[in-house]
């Protein structure tokens, strides 16, 4: 068999599992739609495709749900992936090299360029990883495409919903991506040169802004040989496929999954995750029926229908400020035209709106997030208390997180990182027990998870005073410097404006140093009037001899 035919083959065993994976999909795509035009308009593109620059606001009367989907992607992003903090860290997974100074400092580098290399201006992470969490909040499934930009560095970008394709591995991990995605004809001459189908080809010289879709298959390499170092030897296989002449244009390998994807909710037997519009959307559609009927009612009320007593024989009158209408008026003062304005109170309905808006905000966290903003007067532990109930209730749905999106995010960094060369060598104790490194998050969410302990650690300090009051050897049971220290490692202040153990020891002893000073210095005129005294004690007891 020619390497033609072998093309071909592979193209078409490619687009056959394609077909597959979109008739699946196509059970969801009518409630994204659904979601998407209510939502965030311009993703709606599952069902009926738009044209570039196309009004898609036309189901949208009431903007509650548009506001919130931004909150929950702006709070998603402050609690996982804050651009402002280093939110994790790496560490070795043998736990006793966590001591070696070697190995610390190596995964303290580590970890300072991966955030180098990630919110570098060309990487575009943070832009990236806020249309990921925007698409998450809406569709409840997103991903973000991790790239090895040939001499760029790491590139990142999410990948919209409608090009997404997935399948689950035994254990529920997705290990399968297709995406479908368009070039223009020049662009994929750009990419491919002469390898394009002759349609396509043609259409680079004639039409060059004509448009065609591509797939691009990443999926498990089940013809894995590590005995190769080229995409033979890799964990994933990958191809690039023209629907257009269904030809392969390209064939490679990932060492790890290039699409980080990430679902919010799933519900069993099904792939794509759920979402908090999905959970709201009844409400979204009713508060937008009821905005709609407000909205007529406002204009019956502000422009009411007229009726008169003989359509005939009178002409429209005018409605304008000023306006003088002859004729609809008899001679006895009797008007001949009446307005049929509603007189009823709407206030209910304004009520159950509200309602419904309070529904909304609360699948998407508004009101979660707003508790802190609405009492800013809370003492400290009250800050903690609510701070514990937030880490509670996000742990299970925004947890998933961690090990969906950000763990195969930093995965992939990583084995980027490494071919590239840019990562030195391991500490030899690193790499005598396996080189493996394990990381730990320290986001907002996770300090806010540990918001427990330092609850306990407030009330076992609030009933040490009334204690102390009974008997002061009470307050030597707590140990004030160490639980001070996990007190900011709880609140997540900056270990740098904490002293550390050899700078405190020298503080001590320098403290000690002064004092000791200070108190020659209080005894030297004590000393000098002594000396003085004796001195002239002296002087007089060897005059008495003579």
């Amino acid at each position: 068999m020619d390497a033609t035919s072998t093309q071909t083959d592979y193209a078409s065993e490619t687009i056959r599992r394609y077909e597959q994976m979109k008739t699946y999909r196509g059970l969801f795509e009518r409630q994204w739609s659904e979601i998407a035009r209510r939502v965030l308009p311009r993703a709606d593109d599952f069902i009926t495709k738009r044209a570039p620059g196309q009004r898609r606001e036309e189901y949208v009367f009431d903007s509650t749900a548009q506001l919130a989907l931004p909150s929950f992607a702006a709070a998603m992003e402050s609690m996982l992936t804050p651009r402002t903090s280093k939110w994790h860290s790496l560490s070795p997974v043998d736990p006793r090299l966590s001591s070696d100074d070697e190995v610390k400092r190596f995964c303290e580098n580590l970890r300072d360029l991966l955030f180098r290399v990630r919110y570098a201006p060309n990487a575009n992470f943070a832009s990236q990883a806020y249309e990921h969490y925007m698409g998450l909040g809406a569709f409840g499934t997103s991903s973000l495409f991790v790239q090895d930009a040939l001499g760029k560095g790491i590139r990142y970008q999410s990948i919209p919903l409608a090009e997404l394709f997935i399948q689950e591995d035994a254990a529920g991990v997705v290990d399968t991506v297709y995406r479908k995605y368009e070039l223009t004809a020049r662009q994929a001459y750009q990419k491919w040169g002469d390898r394009l189908p002759e349609q396509i080809l043609k259409c680079a010289e004639k039409e060059p802004e004509r448009r065609f879709e591509f797939i691009h298959a990443v999926r498990p390499n089940a013809e894995i040989d590590r005995t190769k170092k080229n995409y033979k030897g890799m964990a994933f296989s990958s191809c690039d496929v023209a629907l257009e002449g269904r030809m392969e244009l390209s064939r490679g390998g990932y060492r790890t999954m290039p699409y980080a994807v990430s679902r919010y909710t799933t519900s069993p037997r099904e792939v794509y995750g759920r979402s908090p519009a999905w959970d709201a959307i009844a409400d979204i559609k009713t508060l937008n029926e009821m905005s709609k009927t407000s909205l007529r009612y406002g204009q019956l009320v502000v422009d009411p229908p007229w009726v008169t007593a003989d359509v005939d024989s009178l002409s429209p009158f005018a409605m304008r400020p000023g306006a003088i209408n002859a004729g609809f008026m008899t001679e006895q003062g009797q008007v001949l035209a009446k307005s049929i304005a509603p007189e009823s109170n709407p206030q209910f309905t304004l009520e159950m709106a509200n309602q419904r808006r309070e529904s909304i905000n609360r699948a998407f966290l508004v009101t979660l997030f707003q508790i802190l903003v609405d009492t800013p007067q809370m003492t400290a532990t009250e800050a903690m208390l609510r701070a514990q109930e937030k880490g509670a209730l996000l742990a299970p749905t925004v947890g998933r997180q961690q090990s969906e999106f950000l763990g195969p995010l930093i995965t992939r960094e990583l084995d980027i990182l490494q071919t590239s060369g840019v990562i030195g060598p391991l500490p030899d104790a690193l790499r005598a027990r396996g080189g493996q490194l394990q990381i730990t998050y320290d986001s907002p969410l996770t300090r806010a998870q540990k918001a427990e302990e330092g609850v306990g650690i407030m009330r076992t300090l609030e009933a040490l005073t009334p204690l102390a009051n009974i008997d002061q050897s009470v307050l030597g049971v707590v140990n004030a410097e160490r639980t001070f220290r996990r007190l900011a490692d709880i609140n997540g202040a900056p270990m740098d404006m904490l002293n550390t153990v050899e700078e405190m020891q020298a503080k001590q002893q320098a403290d000690q140093q002064a004092q000791q000073m200070q108190l020659m210095m209080q005894a030297a005129p004590i000393a000098a009037s002594s000396a003085k005294d004796m001195a002239q004690a002296q002087a007089t007891a060897q005059q008495a001899k003579f």
